[in-house]
């Protein structure tokens, strides 16, 4: 694949966390969490994303989210548990996304607010209008996705250089 061709970029917030007394860390997801992440899974698969590549975040209620998301796709994608990931900033997740290798041409990651919302966000330099519409509407709940398309390679991301193609939410 060439550097110059577009690329995909899911961004999938964990489904619902339960409240034990955890570390925020180890967290797992709640009983509707574990309803809304084979959900996500289903509407991935329906939109005919398949990625290359997963970074997860290693807190326990994202890898819970992909291990239910991920059967319901027509195939496994390479997973990697990124620590970076867990309560990053848009800045922080910017720079994990520019060291993916030029290869991957689906790129999914799960993990946190605030920061994926303000990933999609800063990333997203144009959305078709209704998906815009919808996101700012909704915010960024538990589950939820936006998908954005990203010219060149994956070491060019950067605030604005993203279109926002769609955007989905559980209970909507």
């Amino acid at each position: 694949m060439s550097v110059d061709q577009p690329r995909r970029m899911v961004l999938l917030r964990h489904a619902k966390a339960d409240w034990p007394e955890v570390a925020d860390h180890e967290r797992p997801l709640a009983e509707r969490g574990r309803k809304d992440a084979p959900a996500a899974g289903d509407w991935l698969a329906a939109q005919g994303i398949s990625p290359d590549l997963t970074l997860c975040s290693t807190a326990t209620r994202a890898r819970e989210t992909w291990k239910l998301a991920v059967p319901q796709l027509p195939r496994r994608p390479r997973t990697v548990y990124e620590e970076r990931l867990y309560d990053a900033s848009p800045g922080e997740l910017i720079a994990v996304v520019n060291e993916v290798p030029d290869d991957v041409r689906e790129l999914l990651l799960v993990a946190h607010n605030p920061g994926m919302q303000g990933l999609a966000e800063v990333l997203a330099g144009s959305a078709d209008e209704e998906v815009g519409r919808r996101m700012a509407e909704r915010g960024f709940p538990t589950s939820a996705m936006a998908v954005l398309t990203v010219p060149g390679p994956w070491k060019s991301v950067e605030p604005g250089a993203a279109r926002l193609t769609d955007f989905w939410a559980p209970h909507a």
